[in-house]
């Protein structure tokens, strides 16, 4: 006899996987365990979900984690591997914080990991050993970044969709940001700390 928990995985998956491409997401767990996905929420226990090249994740504050403690902690190797990469400290800043929070064992449900969630590939394309080292991790990403950003000729919201939803998807449309919602809503919310970090943080 098929196991009950199977098969409500599989609906709710099943579900989950039809809905329409354009429709935003949420996630709520009930009582019992079982994970619900809608494109409808009926209360506010469902979560949104934001859609990336690394997996389905929920973008929100951490609770009962000290994220401005950890910004500051983290400031003198944050400062110090964009002066190596020659990018804005302040775009560093920005990036973890839509990324991470600032938590160096954050993980996507695809496998991201580290405060600039870097995916195996991408650390293996680095060599990033540890992606849970805050100094290797940041390292590996500003790489990235910066690698991207020549890539796309400085242009930093070219640069952040393809660090959001992959070059290859950048590259898909032409050089052009790909018309991802959430890839969209992710360089917004990237600019939007850049912009606040440069009149905030000296």
């Amino acid at each position: 006899m098929p196991n009950i928990k199977n098969i409500l995985i599989f609906l709710t998956l099943s579900s989950f996987l039809i809905l329409p491409c354009n429709a935003d997401v949420y996630r709520y767990i009930d009582k019992y365990g079982r994970v619900i996905f809608t494109d409808k929420p009926e209360h506010k226990g469902y979560k949104k979900l934001v859609r990336t090249w690394k997996g389905w994740v929920e973008q929100k504050k951490p609770q009962n984690f000290d994220w401005v403690g950890h910004q500051k902690r983290y400031d003198t190797i944050i400062r110090g591997t964009a002066k190596t990469y020659k990018l804005p400290y302040t775009l560093l800043h920005a990036i973890i914080t839509v990324e991470s929070w600032y938590n160096p064992n954050a993980v996507s449900q695809a496998g991201a990991i580290g405060l600039m969630q870097l995916m195996p590939e991408t650390a293996k394309r680095y060599g990033v050993i540890n992606r849970r080292d805050v100094k290797e991790n940041i390292s590996g990403g500003s790489h990235y970044l910066s690698d991207l950003l020549i890539m796309f000729d400085n242009d930093i919201r070219l640069a952040l969709a393809a660090y959001n939803a992959g070059e290859n998807a950048v590259k898909k449309y032409e050089n052009t940001v790909p018309p991802y919602k959430e890839t969209q809503n992710y360089i917004k919310k990237v600019l939007k700390y850049y912009k606040k970090y440069q009149q905030t943080m000296i």
